[in-house]
């Protein structure tokens, strides 16, 4: 009789140990359930600026869960700093693993920028001032390389096939990837315009 209930036994085991590992795992959530936490604000300290639907909410969960110490310091330093009197200059969160580069210029066409990505760090840009239009695209995208890979900078540039355009303004932010092609600080409207910029560049490892 015993010898009956042991395989019982042992797939209920199984079963518990495979429902902890895909409630802890966002890898091996549903798109439900990836759903269901990204439409919470608690991953991003519950600041006031929605993501940009241009996020990947896989991507993030996945990112979030593996280093959730260093993604709760970025979203509370934006939510708890006042963004308008920020000097122009690196503000060091942690170091190399987590800044913020602050900056203001003015908007540019669309010829004279060049599309860009990463490879060591995840971008949260946020424009606290003025609007811009930010052109996104996959990596696997990349049509012609116009500047070769800088790990010092952890940057390179390059043309891309296609892209989207997304609007990028104080009611959202956005979330680059090493998988995330993008070309910022473009203008939205038809002359040039100031936008204040928050970057917070986070090592991905």
């Amino acid at each position: 009789m015993k010898k009956l209930f042991i395989p019982i036994i042992m797939a209920a085991l199984i079963s518990g140990l495979s429902g902890c590992n895909e409630n802890t795992d966002p890898s091996l959530w549903s798109e439900k359930k990836t759903d269901e936490w990204f439409s919470k604000t608690a991953w991003y300290a519950d600041w006031n600026v929605k993501p940009d639907p241009s996020v990947s909410k896989k991507e993030m969960a996945i990112a979030w869960h593996k280093n959730k110490e260093r993604w709760q310091k970025a979203f509370s330093f934006l939510k708890e700093t006042n963004l308008d009197t920020l000097e122009l200059r690196r503000y060091d969160i942690d170091g190399n693993n987590l800044y913020v580069l602050v900056s203001e210029y003015q908007t540019k066409d669309e010829n004279a920028a060049k599309f860009e990505a990463h490879r060591r760090y995840a971008d949260i840009q946020y424009v606290a001032k003025g609007s811009e239009i930010i052109q996104i695209t996959p990596l696997a995208m990349r049509d012609t390389i116009t500047q070769e890979y800088d790990a010092t900078r952890d940057i390179e540039f390059f043309t891309v096939k296609e892209h989207a355009s997304f609007n990028a303004d104080p009611g959202r932010f956005f979330v680059f990837f090493p998988g995330d092609a993008h070309k910022p600080g473009l203008k939205a409207g038809s002359e040039p315009a100031p936008v204040r910029k928050i970057v917070i560049k986070l090592l991905l490892d």
